[in-house]
């Protein structure tokens, strides 16, 4: 029997489209905003970064352009649409140095232990089973890599209570922004 709370849960394809709509409106309104947020994380040419839960790609391509071309950039989703809006989005711009992955529940299909920087930006709080989630963070992530996580529509308190029940992560930077944390 499947765990009811452990199951990933998915937009609908019509969610999606209005999310990626709003997301066009941010970047037209506020062109910057995403470079100069990313500018604290930590993240630098040559990495390998996962984009989990990347969306649109409005972060996947801000890294890819960090990283250049010694980098890598797994771009990760559950749904069917994001990994296509993220094809479209490189295929576009041209940028090679971009996977688009995508996801299978908690398995991320990122190789084990690739990864200097784990971002899950504005999806933690849609993550049914945190455990799960970060368990398979933890697997990808490399020994001196990190994870950054914002709250996105919870409570800072509850994010921290989310992170901490997995007893693989610490959380070692918090700002108004972010928490990054560090495997243990």
């Amino acid at each position: 029997m499947v765990d009811e709370e452990a199951k990933v849960r998915k937009l609908s394809n019509t969610a999606f489209r209005v999310m990626s709509l709003v997301m066009a409106a941010e970047d037209l309104l506020f062109p910057r905003r995403i470079e100069r947020r990313v500018a604290s994380f930590g993240v630098n040419e040559g990495m390998t970064v996962v984009d989990y839960g990347c969306g649109t790609g409005r972060y996947t391509t801000v890294y890819s352009k960090i990283v250049k071309e010694k980098g890598i950039v797994y771009a990760v989703d559950i749904h069917e649409l994001s990994i296509r809006k993220v094809g479209e989005r490189i295929g576009k711009e041209g940028i090679r140095n971009v996977k688009a992955v995508l996801a299978d529940g908690y398995n991320s299909g990122v190789p084990e232990h690739v990864a200097d920087a784990v971002t899950a930006i504005d999806m933690f709080f849609l993550v049914p089973s945190p455990t799960a989630f970060l368990e398979e963070v933890h697997r990808i992530t490399k020994k001196d890599g990190f994870l950054i996580v914002d709250d996105g529509h919870e409570s800072r308190t509850k994010t921290k209570e989310r992170i901490g029940l997995s007893s693989l992560w610490q959380i070692s930077e918090e700002t108004s922004d972010h928490l990054k944390c560090l495997p243990v």
